[in-house]
């Protein structure tokens, strides 16, 4: 199985050009992936700055973009920030995560994180997209995020609901209720223990929020970073300010993981950041587990 996730800026390269196309591109150059997970993914932020949209005009949906892109893909969408119009007739501003999959998916779970008060600091609503995925070396849970960055209160409430939400899964895996019948909402609860979190989590390697998300958990699978699995002698490999000083100008910076449970460990066989693409202000992260 290839993952790739990647922090895609809404397709705003470093030359100032929004191309999702060229993303995509970049990302088949990378690996032949099976699971695309993108954080900053926009509908509706398409005005321009002046009218309040984003830089660089994207387009009003870019998760149907997207989808026209990978074809023999489903692409899920989970929007975090769901902002009004500024302009009558135009549409929802929406701000999230896209999960692009050509693994076929079971249940799919958006979870909305917490936003504690932080008044001396900007900040946005966050959200996890979570999916259940089957493969041939079996089911996995595959969940892409976008974490605070202003406010380390908020991102460290944000860690420890995306904690909660692993334990709350690991106990429908050893607890699984039944379905009410086949055609009902009411599934089986069953969930796999296996699991990957993966995104911008806005935190760097080693921080406080790294360090609890790697805390050791009860009754559950605790995470891993596949990158040190898998580099376990190496300097961590930055994914931030490599090509853009002017956003990150204190320089290179580790800020996107793929953490794993320690189940999946042993299964990683590849774990790298792409230094070559300019096409995001982030580098992409890319998984392969055997």
């Amino acid at each position: 199985m290839r993952f790739i996730t990647w922090n895609v800026q809404w397709g705003r390269g470093i030359d100032g050009r929004v191309d999702l196309a060229r993303i995509v591109g970049d990302a088949r150059r990378i690996a032949d992936f099976d699971v695309l997970c993108l954080q900053e993914v926009t509908r509706g932020f398409h005005l321009g700055e002046r009218a309040g949209g984003l830089a660089g005009e994207p387009s009003a949906d870019q998760f149907a973009e997207l989808a026209g892109l990978l074809p023999g893909f489903t692409v899920l969408d989970a929007i975090g920030s769901d902002l009004a119009p500024l302009q009558d007739g135009a549409p929802r501003r929406q701000f999230g995560n896209a999960i692009a999959s050509r693994l076929p998916i079971g249940q799919v779970i958006r979870h909305s994180l917490p936003w504690p008060a932080d008044p001396a600091k900007p900040s946005m609503q966050r959200v996890a997209l979570e999916a259940m995925l089957d493969s041939d070396a079996g089911p996995i849970r595959v969940i892409t995020t976008h974490l605070e960055f202003y406010s380390e209160s908020q991102r460290l409430a944000q860690v420890d609901a995306l904690r909660g939400t692993h334990l709350e899964a690991c106990g429908h895996a050893a607890h699984p209720g039944q379905a009410e019948r086949p055609d009902s909402p009411f599934e089986n609860t069953a969930r796999p223990l296996s699991a990957l979190v993966c995104g911008d989590f806005n935190c760097a390697f080693d921080s406080p929020a790294y360090r609890k998300m790697l805390a050791p958990l009860t009754d559950a699978p605790s995470f891993v970073d596949a990158w040190t699995v898998a580099h376990p002698h190496e300097a961590r490999a930055p994914t931030v300010g490599l090509y853009d000083r002017a956003q990150w100008p204190d320089g290179p910076l580790a800020f996107d993981f793929v953490f794993v449970t320690e189940d999946l460990a042993p299964r990683v066989a590849r774990c790298d950041v792409d230094v070559d693409s300019s096409a995001s202000d982030h580098q992409p992260v890319a998984l392969e587990l055997r």
